[in-house]
């Protein structure tokens, strides 16, 4: 139990987790530099204190629901939950209680299945949204040295295809046909710990952030890695979240571990544009208001910059731990789970928290 329950911290912790030398080295000076002030803005904005564990959301494509993964606690506590509320009051329309814990979340073109991460027990399930029901179930047998599962952090669909990032070292790449379940193949090689997966309809490629500071470039069509990426050079890095904005060709890739930074690097080569300081945990770039969100975990802080100057705009006080972020459709609301410290016996002090915000105001 003792080294589960490590294995589980772990995960918590990083849940929701190319140039030369000189460029590196340069990136890192930038870094020192700028450091842009903002003084605290008041909002208008909701929060519900929801239950421990909560991790990643998605927005029905009609707009009307709102899904929110939950591991629930993570001490003499079994099962998870997800919790569909209303997006614009957040009151709690259904909820269904699932046997395994959950962590990342995507949700079908047509709404009528969320696809969770089960972590913990290295697994994906698919989830009906009409009834609550869990429908179907992948578990994959990788397992650490320890005779643990493979965690399954982040999870991507794309062209019927789930695409989950395995944390283990090596690390892989899982491929799931989303309408059977069936796991078709194996991207390996990955490196250490696959934490961020990104889909750019620009490029036609999957971006894919590691524990070792690489991004790999993959080719859905025969899901190769064509490109490895390792911005940083030498300098340790654990990259975690991945955004783009396709109008100026520029991935945003954050680290909120060693390299305390969020990169922004060049679509096509991967080289560093800026590396803005700090630590970053979620990622989300608006176009509509040509804006970029982050979370800082250890500061307790969300940040809009300006996604052309990367000035700060605005600033939000989220203590303990904002975590997790996703933006409406329209791009005039954002969500963010935040979550509470763990104590030493990984239980909190009490649930972890929703926010809506609403941008226009």
């Amino acid at each position: 139990m003792k080294m589960k329950t490590s294995a589980l911290a772990l995960m918590a912790a990083m849940m929701l987790a190319g140039c030369t030398a000189q460029s590196a080295h340069q990136a890192k000076n930038d870094a020192h530099v700028q450091k842009p002030a903002a003084a605290e803005t008041a909002v208008n904005v909701q929060k519900r204190d929801l239950a421990s564990g909560l991790y990643e959301m998605a927005l029905s494509p009609k707009g009307d629901a709102l899904y929110v993964a939950s591991a629930e606690g993570f001490k003499d506590v079994q099962g998870g939950m997800i919790y569909k509320l209303d997006p614009t009051s957040l009151k709690t329309l259904g909820a269904t209680h699932t046997d395994l814990k959950n962590f990342g979340m995507v949700i079908s073109e047509d709404g009528k299945t969320v696809y969770v991460t089960n972590s913990l027990d290295g697994g994906v399930s698919a989830v009906d949204t009409a009834s609550g029901k869990v429908l179907n179930r992948v578990l994959f047998p990788e397992r650490n040295k320890e005779g643990f599962p493979f965690g399954a952090r982040e999870i991507l669909l794309h062209n019927g295809l789930l695409y989950i990032g395995a944390v283990g070292d090596p690390a892989l790449v899982w491929v799931v046909d989303a309408t059977t379940m069936k796991l078709k193949t194996r991207i390996k090689n990955a490196g250490k710990w696959v934490t961020g997966l990104h889909w750019s309809e620009q490029t036609q490629r999957i971006y894919v952030a590691n524990g070792g500071g690489e991004i790999l470039v993959v080719n859905p069509r025969n899901n190769r890695i064509e490109q490895r990426w390792q911005p940083l050079g030498d300098q340790p890095a654990l990259l975690l979240n991945i955004a783009e904005d396709k109008e100026t060709d520029r991935l945003f890739v954050t680290d909120n571990s060693k390299a305390k930074t969020t990169l922004v690097l060049d679509i096509h080569t991967g080289s560093i544009i800026k590396a803005l300081p700090g630590d970053a945990l979620a990622v989300k770039l608006n176009p509509t208001r040509h804006e970029i969100y982050l979370t800082q975990r250890e500061s307790g802080k969300l940040l809009s910059l300006d996604a052309t100057s990367y000035a700060v705009k605005k600033s939000w006080d989220l203590k303990p731990h904002p975590n997790s972020l996703l933006l409406s459709a329209d791009g005039q609301t954002l969500y963010v789970t935040v979550k509470q410290s763990f104590n030493k016996d990984h239980s909190t002090n009490g649930p972890d928290s929703l926010v809506r915000i609403p941008l226009n105001q």
